[in-house]
């Protein structure tokens, strides 16, 4: 009898978070509570995205990430200011905790550049004092790195470096203004 084979699952991978930073003495005042990123489209889900050309948009083929991006992006950037240590405490809205600023921020890039064969990520942040709802500081975070390959291991491992990157950066500048 001769059956259908269904086909192998797409490989799935995970971001890491920041874990070393400049030494720091002492910790910030203000506590930050950290929203999930928004994202367009194809940014919002768990493809990995790959640009043949700029303005086209692919699927890396059998591979995605373990969960949505932006819930993935907010777990790895929460993690990385608690590996920091620079702040009184950070936490999710999900956690009630009391709060003097939010962190809001929009996944613009996150992809493989066939194009250039470079990894892209940019980031907009804005942090916010949750008392006023003043913007308090906004900047544009993008790191490019190149990619040894343009699938699997080597593209996802040059999209988490530059991740990485981005993540730190974020953590150090959040953490001069709370």
């Amino acid at each position: 009898m001769g059956g259908l084979v269904a086909p192998a699952a797409p490989q799935a991978y995970d971001l890491a978070a920041a874990r070393s930073f400049p030494r720091h003495v002492g910790r910030g005042r203000g506590q930050l509570v950290i929203v999930e990123p928004t994202a367009l489209a194809p940014l919002d889900g768990t493809t990995i995205l790959v640009r043949p050309a700029p303005g086209e948009a692919a699927r890396l083929p059998d591979a995605q990430w373990e969960d949505r991006l932006p819930k993935l992006m907010q777990a790895r950037i929460l993690q990385s200011f608690e590996n920091a240590n620079r702040l009184r405490m950070v936490g999710r809205p999900a956690d009630k905790i009391a709060t003097d600023y939010v962190l809001l921020t929009e996944l613009r890039a996150f992809e493989i550049s066939a194009a250039d064969d470079s990894a892209v990520v940019e980031v907009a942040a804005k942090i916010v004092a949750e008392g006023s709802g003043r913007i308090v500081a906004a900047r544009v975070f993008r790191v490019t790195m190149p990619t040894p390959a343009m699938q699997g291991p080597g593209a996802v491992a040059a999209l988490n470096e530059a991740f990485v990157k981005v993540a730190t950066e974020l953590v150090l500048w959040a953490s001069r203004v709370v």
